[in-house]
């Protein structure tokens, strides 16, 4: 079999395994986010944390939540990190770095879970399952609760409550991230994952020194940083580890997991709205860009530009030889079109266009099919802003899922579209003029110029994966890119909610002739469009200078 008919067999595979979860995860998740009714274990935090569940929310309220959540989840975890030392089961390892420190807690309380460090040469036991591990889960849980929010604001009338941001937040860790990771990581292990808290063993001698590895509960936290859409690897290899992703079939169940919730959450808004069939229109447009970008990326990869590709069968160098081209290509595109940031290859060792691919997945906003909650509201988002430039060609007000797209709806749109390009934008011309984050670069030229572009994509898109070859361990860029992190999740999420508050205030407008129907195939398309435009207008020349150039010169 070729490696390019095993990789279209692959991707065929893992297309039919969504698309059997999509209907009755989708509408499980619709039932967990409309129920009256709660459990007694939610009960129990909820009287733990003073929270009312039953209390609705107005916008503010909702928002104040996601805030004093997340700050305090940033302030335990930097100080899980500085106290690490005297932790017991931290394997001997110090305390860590001040700017580290904030880096990591920036980063795994963003969903981004990007890493400036070696996981198994840094942190222990303790902060790894009781700091990193718990925000995996409540980092996804957020943005679930937040789409969600955005969801009752298309779906109420009236009424400016969007639910209530603890119920939302127990709610997806308890009914919905919880089981899913127990079954996740009973397959991992059986795959050859590992799941212990051994120390640190001495596994051999090689070139004149030791090897040592150390165990920990991997498969528990590979699991939930896939399905969370997190990536943050209990190793430095992140799942190119053997201990965190074994053989083939475990590569292919990571990749399922990290894009099964954000499509099923497409099902989900359906059902909550009361028409399956828009949800079945934002799926369509995010599995067209997703197909797209696989099919893109395998066929970059495969292409053969010389003697060494001839005889590797393709671009080989920085990928697993268990996996092969294919497998690591559907899931550099998976990894990078979702806020996850797991690698399973390296991404600096893709040809020149390659790398651009990963840079423009991240660009497009990671809503294809995005991260767990972040992908469906950016997806939303863009969807507003294609009904409004469809109501500027046929000259009326634009309209959708019955509510008026006015100039205060616009304005949250624009606003939540322009921070995240300008923080990658301002941040990366910064570096690059400044003379010292340019010591940082391992390469010159146009693929130096990417590892600085691609970091700050990865960080202010809350996505995570590193371009390697770029130290990013200094006090510049875990100071910068923790910012770009904090502000590229919370300020969208600032004008996310503000919109949907709007939105739930409204009261329907009934649908006429002139409605533009946007669940049709030809709405799909200038989604599809609407997309590719705004990212390209607003990207093109920081690519040209980077992996474009790079591409044609090669």
């Amino acid at each position: 079999m070729s490696p390019v008919l095993a990789g279209v067999l692959q991707l065929l595979a893992l297309i039919a395994a969504l698309a059997l979860a999509y209907r009755p995860l989708g509408d499980y998740m619709a039932k967990v986010y409309s129920s009256e009714k709660h459990h007694k274990p939610e009960k129990w935090i909820y009287k733990a944390i003073g929270a009312n569940p039953s209390a609705e929310m107005r916008w503010p309220a909702y928002l104040r939540g996601v805030l004093a959540f997340s700050a305090v989840s940033v302030l335990f975890l930097y100080g899980l990190q500085r106290a690490q030392g005297i932790l017991p089961g931290s394997l001997g390892f110090s305390a860590i770095d001040p700017d580290q420190a904030f880096n990591t807690a920036a980063s795994f309380v963003a969903n981004t879970n990007w890493q400036s460090y070696y996981g198994e040469q840094a942190m222990g036991h303790v902060v790894q399952t009781s700091g990193l591990a718990v925000q995996n889960f409540v980092s996804a849980a957020v943005g679930m609760a937040v789409a969600v929010a955005l969801v009752r604001g298309f779906a109420r009338s009236r009424t400016g409550e969007l639910g209530n941001f603890w119920a939302d937040l127990v709610r997806g860790v308890v009914r919905i991230l919880l089981p899913i990771s127990v079954v996740g990581a009973i397959i991992l292990v059986a795959c050859g994952a590992i799941q212990n808290f051994s120390g640190i063993h001495e596994v051999g001698q090689f070139m004149g020194g030791s090897q040592q590895w150390n165990g920990g509960a991997v498969a528990s936290q590979e699991v939930i940083k896939e399905l969370g859409t997190n990536g943050g690897g209990y190793f430095n290899a992140n799942s190119a580890h053997p201990f965190e992703n074994p053989n083939p079939f475990s590569n292919l169940f990571e990749i399922f997991l990290i894009l099964v919730i954000p499509f099923a959450l497409t099902r989900t808004f359906g059902k909550l709205v009361g028409s399956v069939k828009q949800g079945y229109a934002i799926l369509a447009t995010m599995a067209t860009i997703w197909i797209g970008f696989t099919a893109l990326m395998m066929w970059t990869e495969f292409a053969h530009h010389g003697p060494a590709f001839d005889v590797a069968g393709g671009a080989m160098e920085g990928k697993e030889t268990r996996y092969g081209i294919a497998a690591s290509a559907i899931f550099s595109v998976a990894t990078t079109l979702t806020s996850t940031g797991a690698v399973n290859s390296f991404h600096s060792s893709y040809t020149g266009l390659g790398g651009g691919i990963q840079l423009l997945g991240m660009q497009l906003g990671e809503i294809a099919p995005g991260g767990v909650g972040s992908g469906l509201y950016g997806m939303l988002i863009m969807a507003i802003i294609a009904v409004f430039i469809a109501g500027l060609m046929v000259g009326r007000t634009p309209e959708y899922l019955g509510k008026k797209i006015g100039t205060r709806q616009i304005k949250f749109a624009a606003c939540y579209i322009l921070i995240t390009p300008a923080l990658v934008l301002c941040f990366t011309a910064a570096a690059m003029a400044l003379p010292t984050p340019g010591n940082s670069m391992t390469n010159s030229g146009a693929h130096g110029f990417s590892e600085i572009l691609y970091a700050y994509t990865s960080g202010a898109n809350n996505n995570g994966s590193a371009f390697a070859g770029l130290n990013a361990d200094t006090q510049w860029f875990n100071s910068t890119i923790g910012i770009a992190m904090l502000l590229g999740r919370f300020l969208p999420m600032v004008f996310v909610l503000a919109l949907a508050g709007s939105l739930a205030e409204q009261k329907p407008v009934p649908e006429t002739a002139g409605t533009l129907r946007t669940d049709k195939p030809l709405y799909t398309g200038l989604l599809v469009g609407t997309i590719l435009i705004i990212t390209g207008l607003t990207y093109f020349p920081a690519l040209a200078l980077g992996p474009l150039a790079e591409g044609l010169a090669s």
